[in-house]
């Protein structure tokens, strides 16, 4: 059996772009810090409206290195760069916006998904950090919450679990999974397999500890 180290995974920029491929034009989407921002790009490219939780609506690509403004940053402490007919809000209009649902999407990170849908993504289990941020705003406000995350963690475990031993941030809010080796989707007790990357199979997974039906 092929390690699963040995086949072509998606690359960074070809996970970003499927991503992409699966979000409407015209939809209102927040962008999380860390992986997801491999999709901001490919997103605006499509179209898509961003938002950035420290008060950007028309969010854009990265900059070029020549082009980077101190003054202009997104919610990760990112270089930024917001597009014609883009805006700037306080954090109170943010965060109005953010829990009202009028967020389409929330592309975010995690450190676990659990089959029934629950996100731990601000804490690891015996770890202190200073604080959940906007995560649980985003993860509870938004209309669908969407994961963007390697698929094992550092120390080999599937991020994909039957439950979450981390602190949850929200419960059965996640509807996607998206990973280098495939789209997923929490089924209850177990995750579907919506694509996997060329030259990856269910078995490989399974093999891994990944919970599929």
């Amino acid at each position: 059996m092929e390690s699963l180290l040995e086949v072509n995974a998606w690359s960074l920029e070809e996970l970003g772009a499927k991503v992409a491929e699966d979000v409407p034009e015209g939809w209102l989407v927040n962008v999380g810090i860390g992986m997801p921002q491999i999709a901001v790009a490919p997103l605006t490219a499509r179209g898509v409206i961003l938002h950035s939780e420290n008060g950007i609506i028309g969010l854009g690509p990265p900059p070029l290195t020549s082009e980077e403004d101190d003054d202009l940053i997104d919610a990760g402490k990112g270089y930024a760069t917001i597009l014609p007919g883009g805006s700037f809000i306080d954090s109170v209009t943010s965060f109005s916006l953010i829990r009202s649902g009028r967020l389409d999407l929330a592309l975010m990170g995690a450190y676990q998904v659990s089959a029934e849908g629950d996100l731990a993504n601000w804490r690891l289990k015996g770890k202190k950090i200073a604080g959940i941020g906007g995560a649980a705003d985003l993860a509870f406000g938004a209309r669908r919450v969407w994961i963007i995350t390697t698929l094992f963690a550092n120390d080999g475990a599937s991020k994909m679990v039957p439950s979450c031993q981390h602190p949850l941030t929200a419960p059965k809010v996640v509807s996607r999974i998206y990973t280098e080796y495939g789209i997923f989707e929490p089924a209850g007790n177990k995750f579907s397999i919506i694509e996997l990357a060329n030259g990856v199979d269910e078995e490989m997974l399974l093999q891994r500890g990944v919970p599929l039906k």
